[in-house]
């Protein structure tokens, strides 16, 4: 089979303990369920509603306000609107950066499905727990570089795979059913090129940022 994203040649990663199959390419470094594996959308919305999305989860809030202050000094902060896409149930990262002072739009596909951001620019896009989610990675990247101003920054959170096949059949975050997806660092260097974008940089963990090529 050929790559989602670069469409070069993939080898399958059998996972027989789960009965799964990935595919992997050398090239890009990506890994992608096999599309018979996929869940439903219901099965899918109900393992978003596992999770706990709000304020109250102190260790949630400070995932994302350790996001924010890994690009937050690259930002102009004269500049005022954000889109949060994939935004889940409870948005707990947009009232964080209207509390900084953006105007915030958000988006979500089964709980925010209206979309607010069609005909409008953003000086920053945010996307967090979301790349992981995705069956077409490459389309969602070309709707974000319409949506951007020039200088404007794509920030994106996932966690990043280590390139070794052993690992990522014992690696917890594979185990979730809804995550389909996983990048390395590499991975988004080739997405970026093929949709105008750049890496401006990354933590080599899980959050990597993104602006247009000037």
């Amino acid at each position: 089979m050929n790559c989602k994203i670069c469409k070069n040649d993939t080898t399958t990663l059998q996972d027989v303990a789960q009965k799964k199959a990935y595919q992997v390419c050398e090239n890009c470094q990506a890994i992608m369920l096999g599309d018979n594996f996929l869940v439903t959308k219901d099965r899918e919305k109900a393992q978003y509603e596992n999770h706990n999305n709000t304020f109250e989860s102190k260790g949630y809030v400070k995932m994302f306000e350790d996001f924010l202050d890994f690009f937050w000094d690259d930002l102009d902060i004269n500049k005022t609107t954000a889109l949060d896409f994939g935004s889940g149930p409870g948005p707990v990262l947009s009232q964080i950066l209207e509390k900084k002072g953006l105007h915030v739009d958000i988006y979500d596909k089964i709980y925010q499905p209206k979309k607010v951001f069609i005909d409008k620019k953003y000086d920053l896009i945010t996307s967090t727990e979301v790349f992981e989610h995705l069956q077409n990675p490459q389309e969602i990247l070309m709707q974000f570089k319409k949506q951007l101003k020039p200088s404007g920054l794509i920030a994106i959170m996932t966690l990043f795979h280590d390139n070794n096949s052993e690992n990522f059949l014992k690696w917890w975050y594979r185990r979730d059913p809804t995550h389909i997806s996983f990048y390395t660092p590499k991975t988004f260097e080739v997405l970026a090129n093929m949709c105008g974008l750049k890496v401006l940089k990354h933590d080599n963990s899980r959050v990597i940022i993104l602006t247009s090529l000037k």
